[in-house]
């Protein structure tokens, strides 16, 4: 058995984090010998920000954590970088794969757990480990869940499984999951490798945001299957403001966010609608006709620089 472990780091979004994620991370690796595993670090950062590549080489340096780092000459986006890491794992003949947020922390057996579970179940593609929020702020665990994995409802509408309830447990026995969360998930390769598209893992065209989703619905059209371990913690640190319920909530959380990132996810989401509407039933189809018309409305009324993204969407030459 052999397993990679992949992260991402950005400028000071995540270098903030890596004091807390490295440790951890190398406490939940404890239980493999130092032959089973190899740590994967690909930076995205802009060339002048060094921050995260000299944290990784200090803990590598001072705890023993041998980490193969990467980077390009400017930011390629998630996909293409886990493209890139898991082609890596891939030529290091890893039998898994584990996609981890550097923004996480994770109880020390939760890798384990994740490994042991799919050695025993040679039919699933991947795990989702049980995510809760982490009150970084006050560097507090809560029980808040911040996904289940990734479940999909009529009209291409992704969503995580139980965001922001109370974890009681209600998702240990039935959790019905297309595929885990972009932010923390476990893969065997050898059936990931069913998915790809012209040596691609992931499509690069989502630069950031939503990539999972494609993904997860790639998995579900090729009928392989995810399924949550309700044993393996991790905790995700989100704003709180992601969590609330009611329109209003979500137009003032949204109306907080960097306009980059609204311009990504407004532009993946209609990317998803344009790939996949003709594989989905009638009904599915007027969902999307009708989110299509709420999310132009919207732009139209609120983010107007949105509407030049119907020009790369519709009339460029990318099928």
């Amino acid at each position: 058995m052999k397993l990679a472990v992949g992260f991402i780091t950005y400028n000071n979004v995540s270098a903030k984090y890596l004091a807390y994620f490295l440790p951890a991370l190398k406490e939940a690796l404890s239980f493999f010998k130092e032959k089973e595993y190899l740590v994967l670090a690909f930076d995205n950062s802009d060339p002048q920000n060094h921050e995260n590549r000299l944290a990784l080489e200090f803990f590598e340096y001072k705890h023993k954590l041998k980490i193969d780092y990467n980077r390009a000459d400017t930011n390629i986006g998630f996909g293409a970088a886990y493209n890139r890491l898991l082609k890596k794992a891939e030529k290091m003949q890893a039998d898994y794969f584990l996609i981890i947020n550097p923004d996480i922390i994770l109880e020390k057996k939760a890798i384990y757990y994740l490994v042991s579970t799919l050695e025993s179940n040679p039919e699933l593609v991947a795990v989702a480990p049980k995510i809760r929020r982490w009150d970084f702020i006050n560097l507090k665990k809560t029980k808040q869940i911040d996904s289940c994995g990734l479940v999909l409802k009529p009209g291409l509408k992704f969503y995580d499984l139980g965001q922001g309830e109370e974890d009681v447990g209600q998702f240990d026995k039935n959790a019905n999951i297309i595929a885990p969360s972009g932010a923390a998930g476990l893969f065997r390769l050898q059936l990931l490798k069913k998915i790809k598209n012209k040596d691609d893992f992931f499509d690069p065209e989502f630069f950031m945001y939503k990539e999972d989703c494609d993904l997860a619905y790639r998995l579900k059209m090729a009928g392989l299957i995810s399924k949550l371990v309700p044993s393996a913690i991790f905790y995700h640190d989100r704003t709180a403001a992601f969590y609330e319920k009611g329109i209003f909530a979500r137009f003032s959380n949204r109306s907080r966010k960097n306009k980059q990132i609204k311009v990504w996810s407004f532009y993946n989401q209609h990317l998803l609608f344009r790939k996949y509407f003709k594989n989905e039933s009638i009904f599915s189809q007027i969902m999307i006709v009708w989110r299509g018309l709420i999310l132009f409305i919207f732009a139209l009324v609120f983010e107007q620089y949105n509407l030049r993204q119907y020009k790369k969407l519709f009339f460029s030459n990318k099928s």
